[in-house]
Formats: C-alpha cells, sequence, structure tokens
C-alpha cells in the first residue's frame, strides 16, 4: 500500500490542468479542511476529491490492479 501515491496521481493531475486550462484558480491539499481534499476552489466555496481506479474498483477496468500481498485488505 506504500506504494500507492497519495497527492499528485495521474487523474489529479489532469484534472489540475483542466482547472488551469479554464483560468479557475485553486489550491492543493490544503490541510486545514476536513479530509484534506486533492484541489480546492476558494472562489467557489468547492472541494474536490480526486480518486482512482485503484481505490474505486470500476467493472471491467483495465487499470485497476490487485495488491501483491496483504490480499485480504
Amino acid at each position: 500500500m506504500a506504494g500507492i501515491g497519495r497527492t499528485n496521481t495521474v487523474p489529479e493531475m489532469r484534472v489540475r490542468r483542466y482547472l488551469r486550462a479554464t483560468g479557475l484558480s485553486f489550491r492543493l491539499h490544503d490541510k486545514r479542511l476536513s479530509g484534506k481534499p486533492d484541489i480546492v476552489l476558494p472562489a467557489f466555496k468547492t472541494a474536490v476529491f480526486v480518486h482512482g481506479c485503484f481505490r474505486h474498483r470500476h467493472p471491467g477496468c483495465s487499470l485497476t490492479a490487485n495488491p501483491a500481498t496483504n490480499i485480504a485488505f
């Protein structure tokens, strides 16, 4: 589980690039908020949590992988 990145993941970077391209200002990983959201849009009072395929386990997703150790977890 230590090998799974918590910040700056590929899905998170895609969302950040999109927000930057649209000209929106945002903050990253704000520790003052509950849950430490990935992206915070202060102008809209919105917090965004970006979860990748490892966490969600989408049915039929080719990007999901089972852990090699501690499979019961």
